[in-house]
């Protein structure tokens, strides 16, 4: 299923602070909690899409690729794209300050108490560059890279316990991750919520801890990750993959991993956005009488004639041969500039050739030579 955009999602216009931004994801996040809409597959999808929207327009550099690039600059492109949505410990554990104190929800969102408010450990984001080449870059392509990061233990399945079994319910919050304190003060009695100090939030104790990752819950180790780079990314775009940064601590949720794209140096084109840039070189013969040249493509090569008469600085416009728009959006161009040689040393005989054409009639700029700008600016889009 394609991605809605993500102003969409919200109901916000592009131009909307961050003031309105938090409020319309709030009514949304209110309105299709899990807990106010108990086994509603339909609210529950609406609820993840609202978070994802919210975690990218909440946040400027994620909200600067999105303007730019539209979900692939975040991570979605196309269908599914990079992304994979948020799943409900990602949204719970980054957004439950929106939920606190308003309309009955509190900590995480528990409606009516019923979800923990457990700390959630969050691994941390890992930065990847990638170089693709221009060919790549019209194509895009499946990358397969090797990073070193922190996965979780397999001997204790993320737990930090010995065989993932050795650890039990904290006993001072009962695994709520929370403590809950009444005070009498002179204005009454004032209830008071804050990180249980046994567990640190997590809600149960590791009795014995796992040998080989020493109770973290994570060891360092080497992985290989597929990467499916969607055709027209551009050089300086970010690429977010969720969930394959480093792993969490004890199975907290999974930090991110960011693609950088590097572009490298086509030896004989140069791109311009969409477009494609090429320099032709010709002789003065072959201007004055036309030719048939090469141009390089990402294709490869087609051959294009030269008219005669061709001036100097003409643009050969040849339609759709630049690269896909990132979001779809057609392709560019690619535009070839004519440019003429003129030699520098003659022999006595090619001098006096020239002195001859110097000399005749056709050789000397004619008044129907003279171009306005109009006429020129529609040779340029010709």
């Amino acid at each position: 299923m394609e991605k809605r955009d993500y102003y969409e999602v919200l109901g916000v216009s592009k131009s909307a602070d961050a003031t309105e931004i938090k409020k319309a994801y709030r009514k949304l996040a209110l309105k299709y909690h899990p807990d106010k809409n108990p086994g509603d597959k339909e609210a529950e999808e609406k609820f993840k899409e609202a978070a994802e929207a919210y975690d990218v327009l909440s946040n400027e550099e994620k909200k600067r690729r999105y303007d730019q690039f539209g979900h692939a600059g975040v991570g979605g492109a196309g269908q599914g794209g990079f992304g994979g949505g948020m799943s409900m410990d990602d949204i719970f554990s980054q957004f439950g300050d929106i939920f606190g104190s308003f309309g009955g929800f509190s900590g995480f969102g528990g409606f009516g108490g019923g979800r923990s408010a457990r700390r959630v450990n969050r691994g941390t984001n890992l930065r990847v560059k990638v170089k693709m080449n221009l060919q790549e870059i019209a194509t895009g392509i499946e990358k397969k890279i090797k990073v070193k990061k922190y996965v979780a233990c397999q001997h204790c399945n993320g737990t930090g316990a010995k065989d993932g079994k050795s650890y039990s319910t904290c006993s001072t919050c009962k695994g709520s991750g929370q403590v809950t304190r009444v005070q009498n003060t002179i204005l009454g009695a004032m209830q008071t919520t804050s990180t249980c100090p046994t567990c640190e939030g997590e809600g149960k104790i590791i009795n014995e801890k796992c040998t080989f990752c020493n109770g973290e819950g994570v060891l360092m180790s080497e992985e290989v990750i597929s990467i499916n780079i969607p055709a027209g990314v551009g050089e300086g775009m970010q690429l977010s993959l969720s969930g394959k940064g480093n792993a969490a601590r004890r199975g907290g949720v999974n930090g991110d991993l960011i693609v950088l794209i590097e572009e490298e140096e086509h030896p004989e084109l140069v791109r311009d956005g969409n477009d494609l840039l090429y320099n032709v070189f010709i002789g003065y013969p072959e201007a004055v009488l036309g030719e048939t040249v090469e141009i390089p493509t990402i294709e490869g090569k087609v051959k294009v004639k030269i008219e005669a008469g061709t001036q100097p600085g003409k643009i050969l416009r040849l339609r759709g041969k630049g690269l896909p728009d990132v979001n779809g959006y057609g392709k560019g161009d690619l535009l070839a500039k004519v440019n003429v040689w003129i030699p520098k040393n003659l022999s006595k005989d090619e001098r006096k050739l020239v002195e001859k054409m110097k000399e005749a009639e056709g050789f000397k700029p004619g008044s129907g030579d003279k171009k306005s700008i109009f006429s020129k600016m529609k040779d340029f889009f010709d």
